[in-house]
C-alpha cells in the first residue's frame, strides 16, 4: 500500500512539473515584447512590443524615403534641385527583421521557443537603388535642354580655296556609373539617423558629369589628311547647248564633296547612276559607233576626261580608262576619257597615303574639278600627247540612182584617225625624276562617203551598238 501512495505522489509530481514547465514555455513564447538586446540598424528595439515596433519600422522606412535630396550642377550654369530619396529611385526594407519576427508566430511551440531563443541581436537595413527611375527624372531630353546637343566639326573649302575648320562643340553629360556608386554611398541610411521631432538635413550631390564629344572632331577631320589644293584642272563648254551642260552639272554635282580614302577606288560608273537617279539626264549628242547622233546624257564624259586629267597631274594610279573613238574638241587627244553604260568606265585609285577631297562644277563656262589632299609641295607632274600617227581616210562608194552615168557626189567628207602617245613626266624640286608612257591611244579614221551611179557597194558588217559620251541612243527607252 506504501509503493502505490509513493507512485502516485511522484506521478502527481513530475505532472505539476510538467504542467508547470509547459506554462513557462508557453509564456515565453507568447510574449508579446521582443528578445533583449537586439537593434535594428542602430535602433534599439529590445522589450518592444512586436507589433508597436513593426508599426514604427514601416514609419521610419517612410521617413528615411521621404529625406530630402539636393541635386546640384554646377556648369555650364548652376543648377539646383530638391527631391526625396524615393523620387531618384531609393527605398529600404527590413526583410529579414520581418521574417525573424514572423518566425516567433508559426510553427508549433517548440519551434517558435527555438525561434524566439535563437532570436538575432541585430539587423541590417537594405537599401534598394532603382537607376531607372532617376534616369527617367534626368532623361535624355532633359540633359539636352540643360546641356545642349554635341556640334559636328565641319571643315569648309573657302572660295579662295583655303582648307578651314570650324570645331566641334562637345557638351556635358551624366555619368551615370559614377552617379550610381555615388547614390548608394551618399543615401546609405541608418533608422536610428531619424530622429523625432527634428527635420532632417538634405543630403547634396554634385551630378558627375563627363564631356561628351560629337562624332566629327577637328582631330578626326584632320586626321583625314585633307590639308590643301592638290591640283585645278577645268574644260571649256564652248558653245554647248543646254541640254549638254545640264548633264555635265548633273555629273559634276554627283562627284562634288566625294571623299576618296586611302586605297579608295573612284568608279564612274557609281556617278552617272547617282546623277541619273538625283538629277536625271537631258538629250544632247552621244557618239555611237564612231557618229555623233542625238542621245541621252551626252557631254558626261568631259566630267570624266577632266577628272582623269586630274588624277594623272596628281600622280595617281588608273584603274580602267578609254580614250574615245573620235578626238574631242574640250581637250587634246590622248587625255580624254570616255564612259558608256555597261561597257567603258573610268576608275583610279588614291594611291595617296591621306584621303582626297573632290570638287567639281560647272562654273565660267568651264568644268572645273580641284582635288584637296596631302601631296608633297615640291613635287609635280606634267603630260604631253604626241601624235605618232595620223591614219589615211578610207573612201567608201555607195550606188546613186540620180547621179547620171559616170557622175560622183562627196555624201560625207572623212576625217584621219590618229594614233597617240601619252607621256607623263614626273619633277622633284624642278628636276625630273621620272618619265613614264601613260597610254597609246587610237582614234579611228573617219570614211569618206561618195555616192556614184551604178556603183554597187557591199553593206558594211553590223557593229554592236555602244554609247559613248552619254547613257543611250535618242530612240532608246
Amino acid at each position: 500500500m506504501k509503493k502505490i501512495h509513493v507512485t502516485v505522489i511522484a506521478l502527481f509530481s513530475l505532472l505539476l512539473i510538467g504542467s508547470a514547465s509547459y506554462g513557462l514555455l508557453y509564456m515565453y513564447v507568447n510574449q508579446p515584447t521582443l528578445p533583449k538586446g537586439v537593434q535594428i540598424s542602430g535602433w534599439a528595439i529590445d522589450g518592444k512590443h512586436r507589433k508597436e515596433v513593426l508599426a514604427e519600422l514601416h514609419t521610419r522606412i517612410q521617413q528615411l524615403q521621404d529625406w530630402p535630396v539636393t541635386l546640384e550642377v554646377t556648369e555650364p550654369n548652376p543648377i539646383t534641385m530638391s527631391h526625396t530619396a524615393a523620387e531618384l529611385g531609393v527605398s529600404y526594407s527590413a526583410d529579414s527583421f520581418k521574417a525573424a519576427v514572423q518566425q516567433l508566430d508559426e510553427g508549433n511551440l517548440w519551434e517558435r521557443a527555438y525561434a524566439r531563443y535563437q532570436f538575432p541581436q541585430t539587423f541590417s537595413l537594405d537599401m534598394n537603388y532603382n537607376e531607372q527611375t532617376f534616369q527617367q527624372l534626368l532623361s535624355p531630353a532633359w540633359e539636352k535642354e540643360t546641356f545642349g546637343t554635341p556640334t559636328e566639326a565641319v571643315r569648309r573649302i573657302t572660295a579662295n580655296d583655303q582648307v578651314q575648320y570650324i570645331p566641334e562643340k562637345s557638351v556635358r553629360r551624366i555619368d551615370w556609373k559614377t552617379l550610381s556608386t555615388l547614390m548608394q554611398t551618399k543615401l546609405h541610411r541608418e533608422l536610428s539617423d531619424v530622429m523625432d521631432g527634428v527635420k532632417p538635413e538634405p543630403i547634396r550631390i554634385l551630378l558627375p558629369l563627363y564631356t561628351l564629344k560629337p562624332e566629327v572632331t577637328i582631330d578626326s577631320l584632320k586626321q583625314e589628311g585633307i590639308e590643301r589644293k592638290i591640283i585645278q584642272f577645268s574644260t571649256g563648254l564652248g558653245n554647248s547647248s543646254q541640254g549638254r551642260i545640264h548633264n555635265v552639272s548633273a555629273a559634276a554635282q554627283a562627284i562634288n564633296g566625294m571623299i576618296l580614302p586611302p586605297g579608295g577606288v573612284f568608279d564612274y560608273e557609281k556617278v552617272i547612276r547617282k546623277a541619273e537617279k538625283e538629277y536625271g539626264f537631258r538629250e544632247a549628242p552621244v557618239i555611237v559607233n564612231g557618229r555623233l547622233m542625238p542621245g541621252i546624257g551626252g557631254g558626261i564624259c568631259q566630267v570624266s576626261s577632266t577628272v582623269y586629267n586630274a588624277a594623272l597631274l596628281t600622280g595617281l594610279d588608273i584603274v580602267e580608262r578609254r580614250n574615245h573613238s573620235l578626238p574631242v574638241k574640250y581637250i587634246p587627244k590622248g587625255l580624254d576619257a570616255t564612259f558608256a553604260s555597261g561597257a567603258i568606265n573610268f576608275r583610279f585609285r588614291n594611291s595617296t597615303e591621306k584621303s582626297l577631297l573632290i570638287h567639281a562644277k560647272v562654273q565660267g563656262g568651264r568644268m572645273v574639278v580641284k582635288f584637296f589632299g596631302t601631296f608633297p609641295e615640291n613635287v609635280s607632274y606634267a603630260l604631253e600627247s604626241r601624235t605618232i600617227e595620223t591614219l589615211s581616210v578610207p573612201v567608201k562608194y555607195v550606188s546613186s540612182n540620180v547621179l547620171p552615168e559616170g557622175a560622183q557626189q562627196v555624201l560625207q567628207n572623212g576625217q584621219p584617225g590618229y594614233i597617240v602617245e601619252t607621256v607623263r613626266t614626273k619633277r622633284v624640286d624642278g628636276k625630273v625624276v621620272e618619265t613614264k608612257t601613260i597610254s597609246r591611244d587610237t582614234y579611228k579614221a573617219q570614211s569618206r562617203l561618195i555616192a556614184r551611179s551604178g556603183h554597187i557597194s557591199m553593206p558594211d558588217p553590223q557593229q554592236p551598238s555602244v554609247v559613248e559620251d552619254g547613257i543611250r541612243e535618242g530612240n532608246q527607252p
